[in-house]
Order: C-alpha cells, then structure tokens, then sequence
C-alpha cells in the first residue's frame, strides 16, 4: 500500500510528483545516465537540498539523526515487516552493505513497522539481512518528513545531508547498476 502523511492511501497518479531528469551542471559523480535496469525509476534530484535533521532509533533505543551520518554517503530504505516488497529487496540491500559498506557508505535500512524493534529485528534474520544494523521509528512520522509515498522507499545521500535522489518501490539493489550508482556518489568530491 502506499501511503502519504495523510492517513489516506495514495493512487499511482498522486505518487508521481517528478519528472525524471538529469543531475544540475556541476554535479559531479551521479547522472540521470546512471538510473537503469532496476534502478530506471531512480529520481536523480535536479538540484540537490539538505534533508531534514530525522530522528530514529537503534536497535537499542539509543536516539540517533540523520546528522550522524554526515561525511559519509548514506541510502535510506524505509521498510516494514508486513511490506511484502521490502522482504523481497532486503536480501539485496544487506549484498550492498556487504560489498561497500565501510566508514563511507552505510545502508541505513530504518523500520517503520508499529511492533517495534523485537519483530522488525526477526523480520532481518528472517530476510537473511541481519548484517544491516537495526533503526527503527515506529510512529512512521519520519516517512511524511521525508515526503515518501509509500513503502519501500529508498533515498541516497551525500556527504553533506542533501539528497541525491530517490526510488519508490523495490529495486535490486546489490545489481550492477545499483553498485555503479553507489560507486558514482562516493567517487563525488567532498
């Protein structure tokens, strides 16, 4: 389903608020040229804004902000256990991880579920993602500050906090276009 910070459902029409287009003159790394394949509905952002400062939490409960990870080049997945395309795409998501993960990049996948952190953690055992580190914000408010239509939603960030661009709905993301895509945003100057 998908859903907007309205608690109405959302039809295709209204998911659709972008024209996809190429990345502004003087941005560096990541281009339109690079959404295909899977990642073809990837919205690269015509002129790259500064997220909102999101708050969340870890597995533990310790509060955390999108700040956190400023410096490093970040994808945002919000997901839920009864999503059936986020368990289908998690598996790839944890290969992302696995394969670029390092003190540059994190897959921040960040559970929106209501259950809570005990069965958003089941569900990445479950999905064979358990390499991803947990976060979780129950109350969803984060997916409206985000402007995300629906569930999956995936967002990848640059060093500063802005958004590069974004894909709503699933993707395979440990496919080749989606490992280029992450290569060209952490190849992008400081």
């Amino acid at each position: 389903y998908l859903f907007q910070a309205d608690p109405r459902k959302a039809g295709p029409a209204e998911t659709q608020t972008e024209t996809p287009v190429a990345a502004a003159p003087g941005a560096q790394g990541v281009t339109r040229d690079l959404a295909t394949g899977t990642l073809a509905a990837f919205l690269v952002r015509p002129e790259r804004k500064p997220l909102p400062d999101i708050g969340f939490q870890d597995g533990g409960g310790k509060p955390l902000k999108l700040s956190d990870w400023k410096g490093r080049v970040v994808l945002i997945n919000f997901w839920a256990t009864w999503c059936a395309p986020c368990r289908k795409e998690m598996p790839d998501l944890a290969k992302l991880q696995a394969e670029l993960g390092s003190d540059q990049f994190e897959v921040v996948a960040i559970s929106v579920d209501r259950k809570g952190a005990e069965a958003s953690s089941a569900f990445l055992k479950e999905t064979g993602a358990d390499n991803l580190k947990l976060y979780v914000e129950p109350t969803t408010a984060i997916v409206g500050e985000l402007q995300s239509a629906g569930l999956p939603a995936t967002i990848l960030v640059d060093r500063q906090g802005r958004e590069i661009g974004r894909l709503l709905g699933p993707a395979h993301w440990a496919a080749p276009e989606a490992v280029a895509l992450i290569r060209a945003a952490l190849a992008e100057a400081n």
